[in-house]
């Protein structure tokens, strides 16, 4: 069974359907494999309750866009002049006229069951499956079954009349199919077998980075955050273990202050379990969450439900790290512009949001005979978040400088313009390499290039179900590093009465490579054809679309982010 992503030309959304035979989709701009597969399908009940989000259109998303980059930039009058949640909500809430029309076309089919959020730009609602049928004409839903999990989804496009469509983004819930988790520890049995590795511990980590013993929080108002999907949970007596055997020699905390979201049964996940042993390991002592999303839930899209939360919270980590992507050609534009604007709410309070550049290099797409393109991945393409790539040492057995980490994501988008904050470091970067650049028709040159920054990724201890696990590697592990070491920052400018970093991007590209350790050796993996034989873009001095601006020097870091 093979299942395809069509894109809806009319409502700028998406569905999969099933089909028996593997077919080739006859125009790449129209069709996008799925890469799902499944052991089962039947229709469902038509009284089986299903919860769909609606994403209302929003007001001024401009001015939204014009106070991020007002708030970021540290030549601004403005800088550091964060908005409340409800300053947020005010500006961006929908129109009156935008709730009367999608809350009369719901309660005229009967749906009364429904929540908002403080901004009222989400609606989520519970509802027969005959009555979304009938609210969402052409929707079929069908229970899909993979590896044991339950997937509720659509088997056939749907629309809205004209005169709500044009109230709404997208509804989720619908189409999309969560991606399978990655098999992390898979990449890591091949990882063994290049050499041996004593492995990264937050004992090297604090060496490389030029942490003391006393580098840790103690800021009363400051707090960190992971975010994990696809059933990933961590375990408290693994952190309490990993803080034992490897959180000698500075202060740290060993428990996770607040979960938001419900922890699931059985065996803790590795990434889940990387993520907050190494955000709590660098930001070490700082009030650390944990928010989950339980299970494979029917939202459309692995971060609708986490951006609803961040939406309804008015009290929120200052830093969020989150370890997962998606190819940006298996999402609408639609879906991705909408996160975007929810990047740049959290922004425009304060909030740093880093998300990892992916394990795949420039990644690769088959766009027909003998023709393919790099493929990147969003969160990481995003112009409003902080990207983070990684890096390896050069001499594995001891802390030596880094080169690229082969597997470290990083390119162009496809999708988004590049932002005003990142033209300079990459017209450098285009300039000093030119001769060696992958054929243009790889790439999107102008597109948001990423990564921002870089991280060790390779060969990291890990314990998970009680046992110290070696040799884990990628950007996931890269992500909360530097998340941790942000919060150090943002506890130190807070001690002075200063605001939090917030959107980091327009003030690290200002600083042009200051404070961080430039990487300029490797190159990362991509197509594996005859014109860049498995080669994507190298690294170079100053920024690179591999390893971003570099790795961090904290100390440096920390003063030249403390001035105001």
């Amino acid at each position: 069974m093979t299942f395809w992503l069509r894109a809806d030309t009319n409502t700028n959304l998406t569905f999969c359907f099933f089909v028996v035979f593997v077919i080739y989709p006859p125009s790449t701009k129209a069709s996008l494999f799925c890469n799902f597969f499944f052991s089962s399908f039947s229709r469902v009940s038509p009284t089986e309750e299903l919860e769909l989000t609606f994403a209302l259109k929003q007001q001024n998303i401009h001015m939204l866009e014009e106070t991020l980059r007002l708030v970021s930039d540290p030549d601004s009058s403005r800088y550091g002049k964060h908005l409340s949640l409800d300053e947020v909500a005010s500006l961006v809430r929908p129109s009156q006229l935008t709730q009367k029309v999608v809350h009369h076309w719901l309660q005229s089919h009967g749906i009364t069951n429904c929540q908002t959020v403080h901004t009222q730009d989400f609606l989520q609602c519970t509802m027969t499956a005959k009555v979304a049928e009938t609210l969402l004409p052409g929707s079929r839903f069908h229970r899909y079954i993979r590896d044991g999990q339950s997937v509720l989804r659509s088997s056939g496009p749907y629309s809205v009349h004209d005169d709500v469509h044009q109230h709404l983004d997208f509804v989720g819930g619908l189409h999309r199919l969560p991606p399978k988790g990655k098999d992390l520890s898979k990449a890591s049995s091949e990882r063994l077998k290049t050499g041996v590795h004593l492995g990264v511990t937050p004992t090297i980590l604090r060496s490389r980075y030029n942490l003391s013993t006393t580098d840790v929080g103690t800021a009363q108002n400051n707090s960190q955050a992971v975010a994990q999907f696809l059933e990933q949970y961590y375990h408290p007596a693994d952190l309490a273990e990993f803080m034992s055997l490897y959180g000698g020699g500075f202060k740290h905390r060993s428990a996770v202050d607040r979960v938001v979201g419900k922890q699931g049964g059985g065996k803790a996940g590795i990434e889940a379990s990387l993520d907050i042993e190494y955000i709590m390991s660098t930001g070490a002592n700082v009030s650390t969450w944990f928010f989950t999303n339980p299970g494979r839930h029917e939202s459309q899209e692995p971060f609708l439900q986490w951006m609803v939360l961040l939406s309804n919270m008015s009290d929120l980590p200052w830093v969020h790290t989150i370890s997962y992507g998606d190819d940006e050609d298996s999402l609408s534009v639609a879906y991705m512009m909408r996160i975007n604007t929810e990047f740049m709410k959290a922004g425009v309070r304060g909030i740093s949001l880093l998300f990892a550049s992916g394990d795949s290099g420039a990644g690769c797409k088959h766009t027909g005979s003998k023709q393919n393109t790099f493929r990147p991945s969003f969160p990481a393409s995003s112009p409003y978040v902080t990207t983070v790539g990684g890096t390896s040492f050069k001499n594995p057995f001891k802390v030596t400088y880094e080169v690229t980490d082969y597997i470290s994501g990083g390119g162009f988008s496809n999708v988004f313009t590049m932002p005003d904050y990142q033209i300079s470091a990459v017209n450098g970067y285009m300039k000093t390499v030119a001769a060696s650049l992958p054929p243009q028709s790889y790439y999107n040159a102008s597109g948001r290039a990423y990564p921002d920054m870089a991280a060790l990724s390779d060969n990291y201890w890990v314990v998970i179900n009680r046992v110290p696990t070696p040799w884990v590697s990628g950007t996931s592990a890269s992500t909360p590093v530097v998340g941790g070491m942000l919060s150090l920052i943002n506890d130190q400018r807070l001690l002075k009465g200063l605001s939090p970093l917030g959107f980091l991007n327009p003030r690290l590209y200002k600083l042009k490579g200051q404070a961080l350790f430039d990487v300029t050796e490797g190159c990362h993996l991509a197509c594996l054809d005859e014109q860049v034989q498995g080669k994507g873009f190298c690294a170079a001095p100053s920024w690179d679309p591999v390893t971003g601006w570099g790795t961090p020097d904290y100390p440096a870091l920390l003063s030249a982010l403390l001035d105001n």
